[in-house]
């Protein structure tokens, strides 16, 4: 196989948590340019029109509807397309919240808990869900949405409870790594820095943040949604065969400092 052969996904099914904007949907479009037909999993159909806007392209997009705290809801989905001989080969885990700005002591029990709930329980439902079809088959690949954050600790503004989920995904993704390469599975993750969304600059304690967060990051510039699907889908491919475990870091630097 040709090296840029090994970027091809022709044959794949990939699957995306929140695959209807940012960058869940260039993930969406990444995929699907190399070949993959693509399920966007998205809580309503209003939050999938990005990706249903692919299909102008020719890509093979499909949708269910789910929330990623729904362990239930994500086995019904992995069992649906195992069973219509359509199991997923790559699981992409980008769906997530982020909350910063809050004092630890001042974290509501209800925050924590729904940061979580979404960023770790959602992680470790899709991926038992679909993971389980994956090892049946002695292939597939899982590739998690993590962060910096889960690296560092951020400033100006603290945000304890999604530093934390971060971190816990990069060792959720060690530990499964480790005891899935045995079933020809492979998990990674990557940790980006900030990335240049609609939803981060519409906060306007984001935009007065920015220039300490250029000046804490070597390249001096944010990242474009663009650049972490790069990253997801060369880990998706056998481009990264031998990777298993690894946090990519796709962060200008930031960690390096």
């Amino acid at each position: 196989m040709g090296y840029q052969e090994k970027f091809r996904l022709d044959g794949e099914r990939a699957v995306v948590t929140g695959g209807g904007r940012a960058i869940g949907l260039c993930c969406v479009e990444a995929l699907a340019e190399a070949g993959a037909a693509v399920v966007v999993i998205e809580r309503d159909e209003a939050d999938a029109r990005g990706a249903f806007a692919l299909r102008d392209k020719g890509y093979d997009i499909d949708l269910r509807i789910g929330d990623v705290t729904d362990s239930a809801r994500m086995e019904a989905i992995a069992t649906d397309l195992a069973d219509g001989g359509r199991a997923a080969t790559i699981l992409v885990n980008n769906a997530g919240i982020g909350q910063s700005g809050v004092p630890s002591q001042d974290v509501s029990d209800a925050d924590w808990l729904r940061m979580m709930d979404v960023n770790v329980n959602g992680v470790f439902w899709c991926s038992r869900a679909f993971g389980r079809h994956m090892i049946t088959r002695k292939r597939g690949a899982v590739v998690n949405l993590g962060s910096m954050s889960g690296i560092i600790c951020n400033r100006p503004q603290p945000q304890t409870p999604y530093n934390v989920s971060k971190a816990a995904v990069h060792h959720l993704t060690r530990s499964m790594a480790a005891e899935w390469a045995e079933h020809g599975v492979r998990v990674n993750a990557v940790a980006p820095t900030y990335i240049e969304t609609p939803m981060v600059m519409a906060v306007v304690a984001n935009r007065q943040r920015i220039p300490t967060w250029l000046a804490d990051t070597p390249m001096g510039r944010m990242g474009t949604p663009e650049e972490v699907a790069s990253a997801v889908l060369f880990l998706a491919s056998d481009a990264a065969s031998l990777m298993t475990g690894a946090i990519v870091n796709v962060d200008a630097g930031f960690t390096c400092w």
